[in-house]
């Protein structure tokens, strides 16, 4: 419980202080935002900053600090220094960097981002890793609701049916101007998400010792002996480092009014998800007792594990709580996670999206492609962790390209030294995690730990001497560049 209760505390000082260093060094100032600058009224509108702060939360956690922490928290309390540290080290200044970085860029989606400042192939790497990316998370967020309300409905109101739905949701979702029904919705099921966490850690803390938290240690607790590195860094995105957030900082960073609200709607909400992760990592392991007894429910669903864990914590109060949540969220991240994958195809055609005619060109294909993978997912008993596995690899090397586009844009922009480290760090750690995590993944090469601990050790290494270099030709340049204009 105390382990809990420092980590809190942790989060909170990490937004108050490391999230002041990392604005200090992007440095906000008073230019005009896409919101003013663009407001087309559907995609750049602007809104107030307590809005796009639950907009944001939402977007970028869905199910996903729900899930994934339950899935890390299989490992042990270790998983609560990941979540952390992860967070104020490497998630959060993630998400405001590329949140920030866009909006200097009129809302530029990170695969253009990675184009200006990485070079041509890098874009279109990333054009094509983050569609694949938000179709994936588009699919994972039809699947669970899908699945959960198939069981809680009428027989003939089946998995297939609430798909259909829940796509058709995402049509309206997609197309429609964001503050028509996302702006005015998911500040609500933004209070909701928090409300859920709120109320579960308050029923285990007050439950009067039938359940406890158990403190931090570095040991490895998974029944089956799977390896904390560098599965527990890739199953917890999430509420720690995710690549999928680079994908959403942009869609709101169309919409914040001044660049001097960033920290509080990006690298906030980051460290907002991280409570959320912690709550739930704190019941997986409180409620069940032993991560073993903990992995044999998480056989069954992660959706019913949070229904278990509600209701029994909670009772019936819980249990509308737990299907609320766990229909709602996903579905709310996996709509923006169209949207965003509309953004991009449209920044790569050049489709002015004013024009409905446009919007919907891009969209039906998608959402053809999501009922596809969804009706994969429902009619293979292993189709949602097939489908999770390849999206936790997508969104964790896309965390990677974006922590070194950001890196790339503080060296152009003359961090030469700790300003540019403030984001090669975590790209390097995180280059490390995505090598050795396909190389060692049964869905990737299935190599030896003595073979992929190495490997993910030199890639890192590599890229880390590789920006070393480039960071002092350019320290170099700048210095001649100055002394050329002095002259």
């Amino acid at each position: 419980m105390i382990s809990l209760l420092i980590s809190f505390a942790v989060l909170i000082a990490g937004y108050i202080v490391y999230g002041k260093v990392t604005e200090k060094i992007f440095a906000p100032d008073d230019r005009p935002t896409p919101a003013v600058a663009i407001n087309d009224g559907v995609d750049c509108v602007p809104m107030k900053t307590w809005k796009a702060f639950l907009i944001q939360l939402l977007n970028i956690a869905g199910t996903g600090p729900i899930f994934g922490a339950l899935m890390g928290a299989v490992f042990g309390p270790v998983v609560f220094l990941w979540i952390v540290f992860g967070s104020i080290l490497g998630g959060a200044v993630h998400d405001y960097m590329s949140g920030m970085i866009s909006s200097r860029h009129n809302g530029a989606s990170i695969a253009e981002l990675s184009g200006t400042y990485l070079g041509s192939a890098a874009k279109w790497v990333m054009r094509v890793f983050s569609v694949v990316l938000l179709v994936l998370c588009g699919t994972v967020f039809v699947t669970s609701p899908a699945g959960l309300l198939d069981k809680l409905t009428p027989d003939r109101m089946n998995g297939t049916f609430w798909a259909v739905v829940i796509l058709a949701y995402y049509l309206l979702a997609t197309l429609l101007p964001i503050d028509k029904l996302i702006g005015k919705l998911y500040p609500i099921f933004g209070v909701l998400l928090i409300v859920m966490a709120g109320s579960v850690i308050g029923g285990i803390v007050f439950s009067g010792g039938k359940y406890t938290i158990p403190e931090i240690s570095l040991q490895n607790l998974h029944p089956d002996g799977t390896p904390i590195w560098p599965y527990m860094f890739i199953t917890v995105a999430c509420g720690a480092v995710s690549g999928f957030h680079a994908t959403q900082s942009p869609m709101i960073a169309k919409c914040i009014k001044t660049e001097k609200d960033g920290r509080k709607v990006f690298y906030g909400a980051m460290i907002s998800e991280s409570v959320i992760a912690l709550v739930w990592a704190a019941a997986g392991v409180s409620f069940y007792g032993t991560t073993q007894l903990l992995n044999e429910a998480l056989a069954s669903g992660a959706s019913n594990v949070v229904y278990e864990i509600s209701t029994g914590v909670l009772g019936v109060f819980g249990g509308v709580l737990a299907v609320a949540g766990v229909i709602i969220c996903p579905i709310t991240s996996g709509d923006t996670a169209f949207r965003s994958a509309r953004l991009i195809l449209a920044e790569t055609f050049h489709m002015d999206q004013k024009k409905i005619k446009n919007r919907l060109l891009i969209t039906i294909p998608l959402l053809a492609v999501g009922g596809l993978l969804t009706w994969f997912a429902l009619v293979n008993d292993k189709g949602f962790q097939i489908i999770w596995r390849y999206f936790s690899w997508s969104n964790q090397t896309l965390a990677m390209i974006s922590l070194w586009t950001a890196t790339a844009y503080l060296v152009q922009k003359g961090k030469y030294r700790f300003g540019s480290l403030l984001t090669a760090l975590p790209a390097t750690f995180m280059s490390a995690v995505s090598l050795t995590y396909i190389l060692m993944a049964g869905e990737g090469f299935g190599l030896s730990s003595g073979i992929a601990y190495p490997a993910g050790i030199c890639f890192a290494a590599s890229l880390f001497v590789i920006y070393v270099v480039l960071m002092k030709r350019s320290a170099n340049k700048g210095r001649l560049d100055a002394g050329s204009k002095r002259s």
